[in-house]
């Protein structure tokens, strides 16, 4: 299944690197750009992506999980069927921590929380999605404050998503009213134009190594 934003649009070229934090005989660790697809889109001018750009030079390389076109951050990429096979089963049984850092507009009351609200396919405003208590799937995200900008009352976040909806963090922020500046979907006005990209970024990823079975813990900083 491709990036949902593909379904509609042909996409802008991604000019920006994709960065190998970490090479391991199992896996890579990678740090995908904003603006760059995890896997090809279905139109033939979105074919850059993340996995595209790796199998030239890993051509065992294969795609276990994604981030949103618009996101940034660390990712996992799996090298060879058991690789891929072993780290798939902890996505399923969400033994994968993953944090993000996003920066929201408004100010947080709360230190920290959790944002529980189901998630569904919004048919009528593709590629959007929608809070929908009748038909969406168990969403889970936890937050915790890291700094609150009081002058351009804007607040920085540490999220912690329990499942793995498309758009979850971005729709939730929205639906508590503290949109991620910089998104095209769900931001408004004025936080949308705030800053020249969506300002969430894949932060840390841990998981067991499939060989070791040791926890392997990766880490990119954002670049806002």
């Amino acid at each position: 299944m491709s990036d949902p934003i593909d379904e509609l649009f042909i996409l802008p070229p991604c000019d920006q690197p994709l960065e190998i934090l970490h090479k391991d005989a199992s896996f890579l660790l990678v740090n995908k750009p904003g603006g760059l697809l995890s896997v090809p889109g279905r139109h033939p001018r979105n074919r850059d992506s993340v996995i595209a750009r790796l199998q030239s030079d890993y051509p065992q390389a294969a795609m276990v999980h994604r981030l949103d076109f618009d996101t940034s951050g660390i990712m996992v990429v799996p090298l060879g069927k058991e690789a891929l096979s072993h780290i798939s089963r902890q996505f399923q049984a969400r033994s994968v921590n993953k944090s993000y850092t996003a920066v929201v507009q408004g100010l947080v009351e709360a230190d920290e929380g959790s944002i529980d609200l189901p998630i569904a396919p919004d048919l009528d405003h593709r590629p959007k999605y929608k809070i929908c208590h009748q038909q969406g799937k168990p969403s889970l995200t936890h937050y915790q404050v890291l700094h609150r900008d009081e002058v351009l009352r804007q607040t920085r976040l540490l999220l912690h998503p329990v499942t793995g909806r498309s758009h979850q963090l971005r729709l939730h922020l929205w639906a508590v009213g503290h949109p991620i500046l910089g998104c095209p979907f769900y931001a408004q006005g004025e936080s949308a134009s705030l800053a020249p990209r969506l300002l969430l970024h894949a932060t840390h990823l841990e998981f067991e190594h499939p060989l070791t079975g040791k926890r392997v813990r990766g880490e990119s900083l954002p670049s806002f």
